[in-house]
């Protein structure tokens, strides 16, 4: 493909030879002769000085004469975003697999529910009483859809997805291998004799629309009620939502993140990996809270960012680590002033005189 055909693909303008042959994308700090690549994090620029790609994608704010040293030619497309041109260029050169089709002979499907002619279920597949599964829909080998669950239009349950009874999942939701949805969720209530009764949990859980959730999380559903995934989610992989919980439309969360019963999340929220948010309490819309932060408590004010164990605005804690950083070099000062402070009460002290005989 000609690199003039790529910059009209993409909307993008060249700088250099538009004539260049390009057979796949690459990774900037791996292309070679013939890949063209994308600058969108700076911290790689340095690579662009020695990339062996024949084009990149760059910003229309990067200052190309930074790389007039470069001894070999190289193009660039100007574009608006150059990630997004590079995503949408994965798929030009290297498009994703034919989906599903058809339905195996191995699956099992309750006479009572209901599979859109158009969808699509795969080998060892369970789907229970009185299901739903819509137009479109790609339910992968292995999956198990409990009774009365409902699967929306366009929707892909990759291999060995548990769908639990009477969920509800939307239309465009990608949800990937292993996951969990409507597992019990975490109640037991303590005995006198220090056992533990378990609280029936007979709720739901509720993905709407345009929902991506990665492999192995596990969503409980609700004890009463529903759980709720807002639209346009994004959660990443081993991820835990308890029960009650919702998450407002187009936040995500990324890895070994676990958020506490009856928490609600806010929209457009950004959670890093391992964030652990406590029960019973609301983080307000666009907040961002960093890697490995505890969060103890509601979260009002939106548009925040928030770090640490116990999480705080971000450049409260900075100030926080800066003065731990000190501490060393903070205690030896006090020894040496307690020391000093020490020698000069004993000069101080009156001496005592001896008595005449």
């Amino acid at each position: 493909m000609k690199l003039s055909d790529i910059a009209k693909l993409v909307d993008g303008e060249i700088v250099g030879e538009g004539n260049v042959d390009i057979r796949q994308v690459a990774k900037i700090e791996e292309a070679g002769p013939g890949d063209i690549t994308f600058l969108a994090n700076l911290k790689y620029k340095k690579y662009v000085v020695t990339t062996l790609a024949s084009a990149v994608l760059v910003s229309k704010d990067l200052p190309l004469a930074e790389f007039a040293q470069r001894r070999k030619a190289l193009s660039f497309v100007v574009v608006p975003d150059p990630y997004r041109s590079f995503v949408r260029l994965i798929d030009t050169f290297q498009p994703a697999s034919a989906g599903l089709k058809g339905i195996h002979p191995s699956a099992v499907i309750a006479p009572s529910a209901l599979v859109d002619a158009d969808a699509a279920v795969g080998a060892f597949v369970a789907i229970g009483v009185g299901c739903r599964i819509g137009a479109g829909a790609e339910v992968h080998e292995g999956t198990i859809i409990g009774d009365g669950a409902e699967v929306g239009e366009g929707t892909i349950l990759y291999p060995n997805v548990s769908v639990r009874e009477g969920c509800r999942i939307g239309s465009r939701v990608i949800i990937h291998s292993g996951t969990v949805i409507g597992s019990d969720g975490f109640g037991f209530a303590p005995k006198p004799d220090g056992t533990y009764e378990k609280i029936p949990q007979r709720g739901i859980v509720v993905i709407e629309d345009d929902v991506e959730i990665g492999a192995n999380c596990a969503i409980d559903r609700a004890t009463i009620g529903e759980t709720r995934i807002g639209k346009g989610v994004k959660l990443d992989n081993l991820i835990q939502i308890a029960h009650n919980v919702v998450i407002s439309e187009n936040t995500v969360i990324a890895a070994q993140s676990g958020v506490s019963g009856s928490t609600k999340v806010g929209k457009n929220c950004s959670l890093g990996g391992q964030v652990g948010l406590t029960g019973h309490i609301q983080i307000a819309d666009q907040t961002k809270i960093g890697a490995q932060s505890g969060v103890g408590k509601s979260i009002t004010e939106s548009g925040k960012t928030y770090f640490g164990y116990p999480a705080r605005e971000v450049r409260e804690t900075l100030r926080i680590e800066a003065a731990l950083v000190q501490l060393p070099a903070l205690v030896g000062q006090v020894r040496e002033l307690t020391n000093r402070v020490q020698e000069l009460e004993k000069s101080l002290r009156p001496r005592k005189t001896r008595k005449k005989k």
